[in-house]
């Protein structure tokens, strides 16, 4: 199988190049390679192209988005223009953060995983954070889920599921509507990346309350944006963010912010979450 990689950048010359390091050393190495080069203004452009020289397969792509650095927009508007320079022969589209060292057997894994069932559309290793000079689970997610940093989709799953939306929340509806869809979503525990820079450390102070405005716009609800809100403050031992999250889920019914999904997709979605939350308390 085939597999292409996207990845978007901004000002990552500190880890891009362990990142692709980690790439070229691959025991099945992609077929492509494209980052994304949003407008930095480090060493990153110089560093990718010099990866380029190296290795035919690793391209470059320069783009220019908005300079506010908030979760979901900025970086899917980056994949979307590496995606847009890309043919369709490939069986696997893989999203990647330039801030992963990727074990060398992980894509060998990945593909195994979709290779051995023509229903998996979605599969992923975990990340691991270094703290206290050990590299520890960033447990930030429910085992099931595939952390943003690093998904790989079945080409058929990425066409039906349109993509990716360019909006945070994006990383979570990816996966409910291949749960719409009937596909399956794999998640597997022997494969650890190292995640080098903390989940949201460039995100702007106004990114606060977008957390609440992507539970409304995965059409959520009010009762379930509540419990998700408070479960994950806590995760994130910052259980003031929970008032935020409700306040950017109220800002966002008030304007009218149109959904990520459609009003069915809405209602597999409210029953979906309410079957996890009752499964868990039994």
């Amino acid at each position: 199988m085939n597999y292409y990689v996207v990845i978007p950048t901004y000002n990552e010359e500190q880890f891009i190049e362990l990142t692709l390091r980690s790439l070229v050393h691959q025991t099945v190495l992609p077929k492509k390679i494209v980052v994304v080069n949003d407008n930095s203004t480090d060493q990153t452009e110089a560093i990718v192209s010099r990866f380029c020289l190296d290795y035919s397969f690793i391209e470059l792509v320069n783009t220019t988005s908005s300079a506010l650095h908030l979760p979901g927009s900025k970086v899917i508007q980056a994949f979307q223009r590496g995606y847009e320079t890309l043919d369709s022969e490939y069986d696997i589209m893989v999203k990647a953060d330039a801030d992963l060292i990727f074990p060398p057997n992980y894509f060998e894994t990945i593909l195994s995983h979709f290779e051995s069932d023509p229903l998996v559309g979605m599969a992923g290793g975990f990340a691991y954070i270094e703290k206290n000079q050990e590299w520890i689970l960033e447990n930030l997610t429910d085992k099931d889920h595939i952390r943003g940093a690093f998904k790989a989709y079945r080409k058929e799953t990425f066409l039906q599921i349109g993509g990716l939306k360019p909006a945070m929340g994006w990383d979570t509806v990816d996966e409910l509507l291949c749960k719409f869809y009937q596909w399956k979503i794999v998640t597997d525990a022997s494969l650890k990346v190292k995640h080098l820079k903390p989940t949201g450390a460039n995100y702007n102070v106004l990114s606060r309350y977008k957390q609440g405005e992507a539970f409304y716009c995965l059409g959520y609800g009010f009762i379930i944006t509540t419990i998700a809100s408070l479960k994950l403050a806590v995760r994130k031992g910052k259980p003031l963010l929970f008032l935020d999250y409700l306040k950017g889920f109220w800002k966002a019914k008030r304007a009218h912010t149109p959904l990520l999904v459609t009003a069915e997709q809405a209602r597999f979605i409210r029953a979906y979450r309410w079957q996890k939350m009752r499964a868990k308390l039994v």
